[in-house]
C-alpha cells in the first residue's frame, strides 16, 4: 500500500437560494436563463470544469429544491464530479453554512461560488484552489478597480437621488473588486461560520468572516468574465460573452 498522501479533496458550495429582485420579477436569479440554460447550470459546469473539484453542493431555494434536483439530475458532467442539492436558508450566510454541513469528512478545501457568476473561467477556479493547497487559509480572486471610488456619508434620501456628502477618496491602487469562487481551508471556514450569527441579511462575503477571526486572506488575479449578473444589463453582457465563446472556442 502506498504511503504517499492523497491530495486534499475539493468541494464547491454554490448558494443559489436568493430571489435576485434587482433582475426584476420572475424565477429565482440562479434559475434565470443565459442562452436558454439556467445560470445555475452554467455555474455548476464552471466548477466541474476544474479537475480538482470532485463535489458540487448546490444550496437551492427551500421551496424549489425538488425542481433544482430535477434540473441538475441529467446534467452532463465529468465522472469525477458529484452534484448534491440541499435546501437553503433565510440568507446567503445561512445557506453557505447549510452547504458546509452537507460536506463529507474527506473534503479539506472548500470553494464558495455565486450562482450569479456563471461564466468564471476554469483558470481562475484552479488558481484559487492552488493557493489554498499551497497553505493559504482564505483566497479571493479580485480585479483592480478602474473607477475612482468615493466614500460618502449615507443619507436617508439617497434612494430618491438626493445628494450625499463625500467623506474621503480611497487610494484606488490599494482597492480590489472581489469575485468568486472564494477558496478556504475547510476548518477555517467552518470556524468562521460558527462564530458569526446569521442575523438580518447576514454576511455576504465569506472571506470577511475569516478576516473577523484575525486570519489572513490573500488575493489572486480574477477575470473580467467572472462578473456578477445582478441587473438586466448584466444579462446582455453575459449573452455577449457566451456568443463570443461559441464563435471562438466552440463553447
Amino acid at each position: 500500500m502506498s504511503n504517499v498522501p492523497l491530495p486534499p479533496r475539493t468541494a464547491a458550495v454554490i448558494p443559489a437560494a436568493g430571489r435576485g429582485l434587482r433582475l426584476g420579477p420572475g424565477a429565482p436569479k440562479a434559475l434565470r436563463t443565459l442562452s436558454g440554460t439556467p445560470m445555475l447550470v452554467h455555474a455548476v459546469r464552471a466548477m466541474a470544469a476544474s479537475n480538482a473539484v470532485s463535489l458540487v453542493v448546490v444550496v437551492g431555494p427551500p421551496d424549489d429544491t425538488v425542481a433544482v434536483r430535477g434540473l441538475l439530475a441529467d446534467l452532463a458532467l465529468p465522472d469525477r464530479t458529484e452534484v448534491v442539492v440541499v435546501p437553503g436558508g433565510e440568507n446567503r450566510q445561512e445557506s453557505v453554512r447549510l452547504g458546509l454541513d452537507a460536506l463529507p469528512d474527506d473534503i479539506s478545501v472548500v470553494l464558495v461560488h455565486d450562482a450569479a457568476r456563471p461564466l468564471v473561467p476554469v483558470d481562475t477556479v484552479d488558481a484559487v484552489i492552488e493557493a489554498v493547497r499551497d497553505g493559504a487559509r482564505a483566497v479571493v480572486p479580485a480585479l483592480p478597480l478602474t473607477d475612482t471610488v468615493k466614500e460618502v456619508d449615507p443619507r436617508e434620501g439617497a434612494a430618491k437621488g438626493e445628494p450625499e456628502p463625500v467623506v474621503a477618496t480611497p487610494e484606488r491602487s490599494r482597492l480590489r473588486a472581489v469575485q468568486t469562487p472564494q477558496g478556504f481551508d475547510r476548518e477555517t471556514l467552518v470556524r468562521a461560520h460558527g462564530t458569526a450569527p446569521a442575523e438580518g441579511e447576514g454576511a455576504t462575503d465569506c472571506a470577511g468572516l475569516v478576516e473577523s477571526l484575525g486570519e489572513p486572506v490573500v488575493v489572486v488575479p480574477g477575470h473580467e468574465e467572472a462578473f456578477k449578473v445582478t441587473r438586466p444589463l448584466d444579462l446582455v453582457l453575459a449573452e455577449a460573452v457566451l456568443a463570443r465563446r461559441r464563435a471562438n472556442d466552440g463553447f
